[in-house]
């Protein structure tokens, strides 16, 4: 069996060493950047995970997550010393999937790591089930054989989990979820209050990449008090 494949940026190169030997040490093959703009240049196809420092010289993890998302689906986890929920916020914005702050337990880490590889490859974009495509709001197609959304026949480039709570909701139709059901469906793990914002920053994403960001959203309801539908 193939190796996943990791993708680590960070400017500091003992951090880079450290990282690699985990990492290696679970069985999965790095490769390792400096900087922000070699991430972006060494993402393809084959990798798996992407791993992002926030501040790097140059370019930052933000800018070169925003860069990424543009050819890569795959999930990006930013390891980062900004601890405020603004930088969290700013991450998701950009299309990141996960965040954890330094100083950070390598159990940590690795159960981070493999939590996002586990749902990228059983529910994400490299899923192999074939399942019929799922129509909604009229103009809106799932293909979950591609992991694909379109719009009028478009293409809609959402990112893993994005497309996993669009997903979630498009084949739940009517069903009002919390934002603790989203939560723990999604990222599989126990639901805290700080996962409001995380969840809310995801929503937000998907409608202003489907073009609706109304207060009355026609895509992603809001149901006052209790949630999120897609009728």
């Amino acid at each position: 069996m193939t190796a996943q494949k990791i993708l680590f940026a960070d400017d500091d190169a003992e951090i880079r060493e450290v990282l690699r030997l985990l990492l290696t040490g679970e069985g999965y093959e790095v490769v390792e950047a400096s900087s922000g703009s070699e991430a972006i240049r060494l993402v393809d196809d084959s990798v798996d995970l992407i791993i992002l420092d926030v501040m790097m010289p140059g370019m930052d993890g933000y800018a070169a997550c925003a860069e990424i998302r543009k050819r890569s689906s795959a999930p990006i986890f930013f390891l980062t010393a900004k601890s405020q929920d603004s930088d969290k916020t700013l991450g998701f914005s950009m299309g990141g999937d996960d965040y954890l702050v330094k100083p950070f337990s390598y159990s940590e880490l690795i159960s981070r790591v493999k939590a996002l590889l586990r749902r990228y490859y059983v529910y994400g974009s490299k899923q192999e089930e074939s399942t019929d495509i799922i129509r909604c709001c009229g103009n809106i197609e799932i293909d979950p054989n591609q992991c694909m959304v379109r719009q009028n026949g478009e293409e809609v480039r959402l990112t893993d989990t994005e497309y996993r709570i669009l997903f979630l909701l498009a084949s739940h139709r009517k069903k009002v979820f919390s934002v603790q059901n989203i939560y723990e469906s999604i990222w599989k793990e126990p639901y805290f209050y700080g996962s409001n914002n995380t969840v809310m920053v995801h929503i937000r994403n998907i409608r202003r990449k489907l073009g609706d960001v109304t207060q009355n959203s026609r895509t992603i309801q809001t149901v006052w008090g209790r949630g999120y539908r897609i009728e």
